[in-house]
């Protein structure tokens, strides 16, 4: 679930070239005919895409300059296109040459195939198994606790006892989080902090969300190349004291940049739509607080309703291929549509709220090879967050109509700009 906005660095400079040098990175918009399944009704997909799915769960998308793009709805489909191994997530073809192609910066583990993706998800999976994993608990208990306090003194000091659970409490989990399992140093964090939040906002063209891509990948570059002399406690130390040389600065710095996109920006994207979702059902948060084993059930149904990584990695077809009938020709782009292949009622419980085993059928994490590694991870954190805030908090409402809420627009990650509750403790 990380760096996709990488992809439209790579056609951006594509078309940059077909275009005879017109710059697509100062576009303000990105036209409605690629843009459109970025968008959603709430917390829901919208009607078009659920129309879409409905009609054809395989449909091209467009075709912009010169490169076709297909567009998965279908949760079946979806896991074909996904596990098709032939496939391929590479964009240096579409880059051209650059000193960074040269140097092997191409995009993280996201955007390599085999054997080159085998390699260096074999170096990054020790990392998230749940024996390395479990070490992070108590970490994230405290982490958790801390900021429920934060949250209930930011409250206190509202004169409408009003806070911002997205920046009390649904950011700053993740974030910390991610800080300890990298190893970054306390008086790195803050200027890590401030890289973030923009990443994946497409809402005002390219320059914006690639130049927060390019300067999360810089710090995190010369943190790599700090701690090449001195191994911090962390996921970057910790590959650094295993495989030495094996792995160079560009490899490890496309490693931990993946682990901190997979890691931050969607699990605070869920904790703030999973808490919205589950405000409008109080039966829900009534029975996170009291009954702990319905816990793993209700996040599995919240995270195949939320799905919050909008697309998959996209993958290009390296040969003709045929999907839901449709013949996609070499070269063409299939772009998975998560939230909706998630809902599709063919194989899943559908567009209801049905927190059951069945809920985890679902493509929230991706599919294949490149399903997200730090899924385990993610849902540690969610079992552990979700009912913690609704022990602390029982009667937590929002602060304002869910209709006014402000959601990212036209984003790969979706989310919410602010979440105000009242806390009623």
């Amino acid at each position: 679930m990380s760096l996709l906005s990488n992809l439209k660095s790579a056609l951006l400079k594509r078309l940059v070239a077909r275009s005879g040098g017109i710059d697509f990175t100062k576009l303000d918009k990105i036209p409605d005919s690629v843009a459109w399944p970025l968008v959603r009704d709430g917390l829901n997909p919208t009607e078009r895409l659920t129309a879409a799915r409905e009609q054809d769960p395989v449909q091209k998308l467009t075709s912009f300059m010169g490169l076709d793009l297909w567009l998965i709805t279908g949760y079946d489909e979806a896991r074909e296109v996904l596990g098709n191994v032939n496939h391929s997530t590479d964009i240096r073809p579409y880059m051209g040459k650059s000193g960074d192609v040269e140097k092997g910066d191409i995009g993280g583990l996201g955007f390599t195939d085999p054997p080159e993706h085998t390699r260096q998800r074999k170096l990054l999976t020790p990392e998230f198994t749940m024996r390395r994993l479990s070490r992070l608990k108590p970490g994230i208990d405290s982490i958790i606790e801390r900021q429920l306090t934060e949250t209930e003194s930011g409250a206190a000091t509202d004169p409408d006892g009003v806070v911002d659970l997205v920046q009390t409490f649904a950011f700053p989990v993740p974030f910390r989080v991610i800080c300890d399992l990298l190893g970054l140093p306390d008086e790195q964090r803050e200027k890590f902090r401030k890289l973030g939040s923009a990443r994946f906002d497409m809402s005002e063209g390219g320059a914006g969300s690639i130049g927060a891509i390019g300067g999360s990948r810089e710090f995190l570059l010369a943190e790599t190349a700090r701690q090449r002399n001195d191994p911090g406690p962390g996921l970057i130390g910790q590959i650094i004291r295993d495989n030495g040389d094996a792995i160079n600065d560009f490899d490890l710095g496309g490693l931990a940049d993946g682990a901190f996109n997979g890691g931050m920006e969607t699990s605070a994207s869920m904790l703030a739509l999973g808490t919205v979702m589950l405000l409008q059902d109080r039966a829900l948060w009534k029975s996170l607080a009291e009954d702990p084993d319905s816990v793993d059930d209700i996040v599995e149904e919240l995270l195949r309703q939320l799905a919050v990584v909008q697309i998959a990695f996209p993958r290009f077809a390296k040969e003709d291929v045929t999907v839901g009938g449709h013949l996609i020709k070499k070269g063409s782009v299939m772009l998975a549509h998560l939230p909706t292949a998630s809902r599709d009622p063919r194989s899943t419980p559908g567009e209801a709220m049905c927190p059951m085993k069945e809920s985890s059928n679902h493509v929230a994490f991706g599919h294949g090879l490149h399903r997200c590694v730090g899924a385990e991870l993610a849902r540690m954190e969610l079992r552990a967050a979700y009912p913690a805030l609704a022990k602390r908090f029982p009667n937590m409402e929002l602060a304002v109509e869910p209709g006014d809420l402000q959601y990212h627009a036209k984003s790969i990650v979706y989310g919410l700009e602010a979440l105000p509750v009242r806390l009623n403790v």
